[in-house]
């Protein structure tokens, strides 16, 4: 997931030098949210994992 927020926020950025703000906005819209969901679940399963181990 963490691969397409990047790839996503690439595309934000090509866009934005050649000029398209519509398609650059939404990419980079697109990536934000990728990534933010990517760090939602990252703590969620690190949390996962730290309460599975303790005995």
């Amino acid at each position: 997931m963490l691969h397409y927020a990047l790839v996503f926020f690439i595309v934000a950025i090509v866009a934005a030098v050649f000029g398209f703000t519509g398609i650059a906005a939404g990419a980079a819209e697109i990536a934000k949210i990728l990534f933010f969901i990517f760090l939602v679940l990252f703590v969620v399963s690190l949390v996962a994992g730290l309460i599975r181990r303790t005995p």
